[in-house]
């Protein structure tokens, strides 16, 4: 790793006590601020062992498939049944009976003909008088209604299906085709599910970040995860009154910036990005400029490291060493830079940097807390 003995200028970061980074102190000594790290191909194994052991490898834009998988669980679908809630309406046949079946004829629509559940959470059938249904499933309902109709009817043959679902509903709001209501069924509903209900995530979309609100509580979840790395452990049920909001793509974005044709901001709502293609939709390094020797990734640290960020470099002055870049996966708010200064004056080029990454990293945290701020009114 390089040596880093600078000091920040007045623009620059430091730490605060209890080591938590303060953005507007004055200075701190370079090495405190920041890790260097060269892009080596130990470094890209290495990552590409990470994303392997978090299950990565799935068809993310295949999200039929992947919401068609996740049903594959027969845990769920045992311990699903749907409970019968005010305004649904039942059908409730009785076999060799038509007259109990549809009193009203056969000529409406099988919702109209039905017995809708009353605000009492009762309904009224034909001998057996009121029942309480609302909370029970239909098999309880069924198993009611032949008991109670034996004293008229000869081993009553009772069949009771839910035909109008309009007491439970899921609201998914934000980033997606059709936001909008989903009535819960008989058909357990997830994450995935919803969303593909609603048309799927739309261009605008932060993958990385869908708020499920029940009550509350309010719980983040990775839909780029499951879709592409197959962690299904998020792919929760839903209830009736969860709303699902889809974020817009917010701070999940690549910066490219430096010598190169067309700095740019590159967004990384649904897919990988790799350090060569975001050079590429850069329009590649400004070669009269940029020195092949400083093509840096600047990547905030976790708030516990202490640090402000690591910095990892790219040698590409021999042109193969781009296949490292096209393997070496950029995450959410990295930096992209382009020097044009030799790496002789690396410690120059980190002092100019830091400001810049510091700015990028303020307006992230500021546009983040906005929208928490936004959200929780």
């Amino acid at each position: 790793m390089l040596a880093l003995s600078l000091v920040v200028s007045a623009s620059g970061c430091a730490f605060a006590p209890g080591g938590h980074i303060d953005y507007d102190t004055d200075s701190a000594p370079i090495d405190d601020l920041v890790d260097v790290e060269p892009i080596t191909l130990g470094l890209v194994r290495t990552q590409q062992a990470m994303t392997s052991l978090r299950g990565g490898g799935g068809d993310k834009a295949d999200l039929q498939r992947v919401t068609a998988a996740s049903h594959g669980d027969p845990a769920l679908d045992e311990r699903y049944e749907y409970h019968i809630g005010i305004g649904d309406v039942l059908s409730i046949i009785v076999y060799d009976h038509p007259e109990l079946t549809i009193p009203a004829g056969s000529e409406r629509p099988t919702e109209d003909t039905g017995n809708t559940v009353y605000s009492d959470g009762t309904i009224f059938y034909p001998y057996v008088g009121r029942i309480q249904v609302a909370g029970r499933t239909v098999e309880d309902v069924r198993s009611q209604l032949q008991r109670r109709l034996a004293t008229y009817v000869t081993e009553p043959q009772v069949d009771v299906k839910v035909v109008g679902f309009n007491s439970q509903k899921v609201y998914v709001t934000g980033q997606v085709e059709n936001p909008g209501v989903m009535p819960i069924t008989n058909v357990p509903m997830t994450v995935l599910d919803a969303i593909n209900l609603g048309g799927g995530l739309n261009g605008d979309a932060n993958w990385h970040d869908v708020v499920l609100s029940r009550g509350s509580v309010e719980t983040h979840i990775d839909v780029y995860s499951m879709l592409q790395n197959g962690d299904m452990r998020q792919n929760q049920l839903l209830r009736d009154g969860d709303v699902l909001h889809v974020s817009d793509i917010g701070s999940q974005k690549v910066f490219v910036m430096g010598e190169v044709m067309d700095p740019v901001t590159l967004p990384m709502g649904n897919s990988r990005l790799s350090l060569t293609d975001a050079l590429s939709q850069a329009g590649g390094m400004d070669e009269t400029q940029a020195n092949a020797k400083g093509i840096f990734v600047i990547r905030q640290s976790t708030p516990d490291s202490g640090k402000l960020a690591t910095v990892y470099q790219l040698d590409a002055r021999n042109a193969t060493a781009l296949v490292l870049g096209a393997q070496f996966m950029l995450q959410p708010t990295d930096i992209v830079y382009v020097t044009a200064a030799p790496l002789s004056r690396w410690n120059r080029v980190i002092n100019q940097l830091t400001p810049t990454i510091s700015s990028v990293y303020q307006v992230t945290r500021a546009t983040r807390d906005f929208d928490e701020l936004r959200d929780g009114n």
